[in-house]
């Protein structure tokens, strides 16, 4: 943490992280005055995340990106410190800087807001800069675009490390979409409709209800009372994906619960995510997933907590 930092992305880390499922630390080398005139005064100092498991860094102050205002040094070489130990290290927005002014990202791709990207490639060109992301995970190294896909990038990790029941559940409570892919466009001109008088959301949840059921858009659009046409534009509008693709998504979703939470047999989680054969299911979990549900379920087994 440094001085004059924006508060969303933090505020995002420590609602996510703050749960006893972690310890989470706040670091820094001193009080920390943040860009909207308060000042907090974290408990633990910079060298703290060389012990670190994880380290977070939230979006840099808006000086140093747009008035030549550098990097605290202090912060760069405990960073780099963080890294060499084996933390993971994740930034969120524009706190893709501090990993590569670190040496972090060099020969990595990388994401941090579109606003910042241009930036960030000229700055630092060792750099494979990828703005047309929410965010990238590279294992060890992960980074978000700006905003609420910092909020995405903090999910993830959460279903990375505690499984899909626990990111569902905090997603739940913070009232945001439980998982929006990382290769999703960062930038969406309407990303929900301007009135909520004709939502979709009743009707997402009737489509949720009905996964293990076949569902076409027609019938769909029926449940919306709207023309297939419109109901397609609107959907569009709302979620930036077509009602198939977000239907696969869902489903997706729902195989990996039930593989990371039952011990159900492919052939019924194939039933029961709606997605009919066992083919299918390993067709498209790995065309999403780089790997078939078989061996995620292993993997997931042997990295979950007890």
């Amino acid at each position: 943490m440094i001085d004059d930092m924006p508060m969303y992305e933090l505020g995002i880390a420590c609602e996510i992280f703050r749960h006893p499922w972690y310890s989470l630390r706040l670091c820094s080398s001193g009080p920390v005055r943040i860009e909207t005139g308060f000042t907090i005064h974290p408990e633990h100092s910079l060298d703290t995340l060389g012990a670190a498991d994880t380290v977070l860094i939230p979006a840099l102050p808006h000086a140093c990106l747009n008035s030549g205002r550098p990097i605290p040094p202090d912060l760069i070489a405990a960073v780099r410190a963080a890294a060499t130990a084996g933390a993971r290290m994740v930034s969120l927005c524009s706190g893709a800087f501090v990993l590569a002014a670190a040496g972090v990202l060099d020969g990595k791709r990388a994401t941090t807001h579109w606003q910042q990207a241009a930036t960030l490639a000229k700055w630092y060109p060792n750099v494979d800069v990828d703005a047309s992301v929410l965010y990238v995970d590279n294992g060890d190294v992960l980074t978000s675009a700006g905003r609420s896909a910092a909020m995405d990038l903090c999910l993830h990790v959460v279903r990375h490390d505690l499984g899909s029941h626990i990111a569902n559940s905090l997603a739940r409570v913070m009232v945001v979409p439980a998982h929006r892919p990382g290769g999703q466009a960062q930038y969406i001109a309407q990303s929900v409709p301007t009135t909520d008088d004709e939502g979709l959301g009743a009707t997402l949840q009737w489509a949720l209800d009905r996964l293990d059921q076949p569902l076409t858009v027609a019938a769909w659009a029926r449940q919306a009372k709207m023309s297939t046409r419109t109901f397609v534009r609107r959907f569009h509008e709302a979620t930036a994906t077509t009602p198939r693709q977000w239907l696969l998504n869902q489903r997706l979703n729902r195989a990996r619960e039930l593989l990371e939470s039952t011990t159900m047999s492919i052939d019924h989680i194939s039933k029961h995510s709606g997605l009919g054969s066992s083919a299918n299911l390993r067709h498209h979990f790995n065309a999403a997933m780089g790997t078939t549900p078989t061996s995620y379920r292993r993997a997931f087994q042997s990295t979950s907590p007890a």
